[in-house]
């Protein structure tokens, strides 16, 4: 059975993510691996960012457990519907740490239950492959001014916004406005 050290318990990811389930089962082997990897406990400013290339359960581990969120601009979303997770650790300079989850051999027809406790239990070189990485770390979060978007009103980060015939205009309604489906 892998740690529950630095107060991050299963119980509480599974509490957060509000039930328990394999993808959660991953993030929290991923996240364990990485701040073990890296010496960390929870990262509480943006010492650590997570680049994460799926939106899964998985991810709501890596929060919990990492202390990496979309708020506080560490935790980055690449859509590219991988189990690959990549760690930069910004007060060292270091190699960052890409943990990829390896398919378990698990026999056919377990419970959830049963595949959950598998999951747990199975050795991390079994489950995950992790590699160091040379590549700098994310530039940190930006705070931008917002500004106010001449179709609907709403505020939008200033870097967001698109000129439009004069206006200034926020993604969705610049969109709307010219057919774009990129940018």
């Amino acid at each position: 059975m892998i740690s529950q050290s630095n107060d991050v318990s299963w119980d509480a990811v599974a509490s957060f993510h509000g039930h328990v389930c394999p993808g959660l089962v991953t993030g929290y082997r991923v996240a364990v691996a990485a701040r073990d990897r890296l010496g960390l406990t929870r990262s509480e400013d943006e010492e650590l960012v997570a680049i994460v290339e799926n939106n899964s359960c998985a991810v709501d581990a890596i929060q919990v457990v990492l202390g990496c969120t979309f708020g506080k601009g560490n935790l980055l979303f690449k859509d590219h519907g991988k189990h690959v997770y990549t760690f930069h650790r910004r007060d060292r300079n270091g190699p960052a740490i890409r943990i990829r989850v390896r398919r378990l051999d698990l026999p056919e027809g377990l419970s959830r239950e049963e595949r959950v406790r598998a999951m747990l239990d199975a050795p991390e070189d079994q489950m995950l492959s992790i590699t160091e990485v040379d590549a700098p770390p994310p530039a940190p979060a930006r705070i931008e001014p917002s500004r106010t978007c001449a179709r609907c009103g709403e505020e939008a980060m200033e870097s967001r916004l698109r000129l439009h015939q004069g206006e200034l205009l926020c993604l969705p309604c610049w969109r709307a406005e010219t057919g774009e489906t990129s940018r």
